[in-house]
């Protein structure tokens, strides 16, 4: 149980690192923060799953 803990919180942190970091390439203007901290709720949008794939391109 600990262990799906673990990767999940792991995996968040890699979500969110990679959300920052690519913040620029999205159409968002302000609240990265806000919208950095919340990124797995805000995924049920369609707009913010778009422009998240936007920010996790490299």
């Amino acid at each position: 149980m600990t262990g799906l803990l673990y990767l999940g919180l792991i995996l968040y942190l890699i979500g969110a690192w990679r959300f920052w970091v690519g913040f620029g390439k999205t159409h968002f203007s302000s609240n990265r923060a806000i919208l950095t901290l919340l990124w797995p709720l805000l995924l049920v949008s369609q707009s913010f799953r778009q422009n998240f794939r936007r920010a996790l391109k490299g």
